[in-house]
């Protein structure tokens, strides 16, 4: 089963199909969809001499809150009754390596590991039977969080979206049981969180059914899965690591913004 990248290539991000080291230029993952088939280019380069992109440029990047039942508990929240979504801005998007930066050092900001499904194809009232239908595949994702606007506002949304407040990546896996994985934090390598998507409140399937009934998905749109327990703060000179099971993991270093 494919894994699929995105890089810098040639002064344009291109998308890459992954095999070992390298990287075998591809028009679109989008396209194994139709098939399970990928047509490559021609072109191919070394992964270590490339830059990383974010897997993936969503038109819509969806988050799923308290989906596990731990989470909720340390978080002082109910379990919701049915899943309890919101909208990340896409300009929070940051890539493997790329610098998460704390807006207000002041307040608490935290960490939260996420397994994060990318749809593949125009998605529109699917049922829990046939929504992994619509994947495309896994990525590593982080729902990094002021907490202090969070408890002071109604709407998570700002919270949640300021720059570089949405770590995804490195990589796209197609080959993933997405209710049989481990789901990891890890805190200048010392693990924070650490729990397993079989304790999903609402499992992916029913996450892509709710949220397809209501708004059409389409291709590149990402969702956010919840996160376990276990958060805490990052602050300057952390070094936060993602991991979601045997994929990839994302790795980002924390500093303060400069205003």
């Amino acid at each position: 089963m494919p894994v699929f990248g995105r890089f810098e290539w040639n002064g344009a991000p291109q998308y890459a199909e992954i095999e070992g080291d390298t990287a075998f230029f591809i028009d679109s993952p989008f396209d194994w969809m139709n098939d399970r088939s990928i047509k490559r280019s021609g072109e191919s380069a070394p992964l270590a001499g490339l830059t990383i992109l974010a897997p993936v440029s969503p038109p819509k990047l969806f988050a799923i809150g308290l989906n596990y039942s731990d989470h909720a508990k340390e978080s002082g929240k109910d379990v919701p009754d049915v899943p309890l979504m919101w909208f990340k801005s896409t300009a929070a998007i940051i890539a493997q390596g790329e610098t998460i930066e704390v807006a207000y050092p002041e307040h608490r900001t935290d960490y939260e590991a996420e397994l994060t499904v990318v749809i593949g194809r125009t998605c529109r009232g699917a049922t829990e039977e046939n929504a992994l239908d619509f994947v495309l595949g896994y990525t590593n994702g982080q729902d990094i969080s002021d907490r202090d606007i969070q408890k002071s506002e109604s709407q998570w949304a700002r919270a949640k979206s300021f720059d570089t407040y949405a770590p995804l990546g490195p990589f796209i896996s197609t080959d993933l049981d997405p209710q049989n994985v481990r789901v990891q934090s890890l805190v200048n390598g010392e693990v924070r969180q650490d729990g397993h998507t079989s304790q999903m409140i609402f499992p992916v399937r029913k996450l892509i059914a709710f949220l397809s009934e209501a708004i059409t998905l389409q291709p590149g749109d990402c969702i956010m899965t919840g996160t376990p327990e276990g958060i805490g703060p990052i602050r300057e000179g952390d070094v936060v690591e993602t991991r979601i099971g045997d994929l990839a993991p994302l790795t980002n270093p924390v500093r303060t913004r400069t205003r």
